[in-house]
């Protein structure tokens, strides 16, 4: 629903009425399953901001020194002309790239440098970085009990159970793999959080995955 925005003729008489989150990831997929995780996590915020994706795909890991700075200023600016758009105010930005690595040194080289070059340009509004070890389906494995009700037939294999997810490789080919039949898509990721969110299974993952618990943890600091 497009926020409702009372217009006036000067600057002090226009009243933003709710916000907005705006969200960048490698692609539609990967930002449907943030919106369900931010909505678990900030449900303060999710109730009030209009959600809302810039189609760039974010290709950051692999970016250095003025490549980096370069392409969170790209990001950064069209999160900024997003919440002109909608002509509301941006409350927070969420970017997603799975890592296709582990939550390793790697890891935490990789997610200092993006958290140091985003709070140096982004310092008007709050920001998540969901850098996903291996891949979001680690993330959704965290909550193996949403899987059958996407597709009932679907069973997380025991040995996927109660894991680090971090430490996993290639998690999406593991649930191609695992689940059974029909065979998991990547498309099947959004309603598998969608259903994670509805059965109230995301405050309580199964597992562990050090990756997700740096995402929720840059939400739960915003203030």
């Amino acid at each position: 629903m497009t926020p409702k925005v009372r217009q006036g003729g000067g600057r002090g008489s226009r009243e933003q009425e709710r916000g907005v989150i705006v969200l960048a990831g490698e692609d539609r997929n990967d930002c449907e399953i943030m919106a369900s995780l931010i909505r678990a996590h900030r449900p303060d915020l999710s109730t009030t901001a209009k959600m809302v994706r810039i189609n760039d795909p974010v290709r950051l890991r692999r970016k250095s020194g003025p490549d980096l700075a370069a392409a969170v200023k790209t990001l950064a600016g069209k999160a900024r002309a997003k919440a002109l758009q909608q002509r509301a105010e941006l409350l927070g930005f969420v970017v997603h790239e799975d890592l296709d690595g582990y939550a390793d040194a790697r890891y935490d080289r990789i997610r200092k440098t993006l958290t140091d070059e985003f709070a140096r340009q982004c310092q008007e509004f709050r920001t998540a970085l969901a850098l996903a070890a291996w891949e979001s389906e680690g993330w959704l494995l965290l909550f193996p009990e949403a899987f059958p009700h996407v597709r009932p037939r679907w069973k997380v294999p025991d040995r996927l159970l109660d894991k680090d997810t971090g430490r996993l490789k290639d998690a999406k080919e593991e649930l191609k793999r695992g689940l059974g039949l029909p065979v998991f898509r990547e498309s099947d990721g959004p309603a598998v959080a969608s259903e994670a969110l509805k059965h109230q299974l995301i405050p309580s993952p199964r597992g562990s995955n050090r990756s997700y618990t740096d995402f929720v943890g840059d939400l739960t600091d915003w203030t």
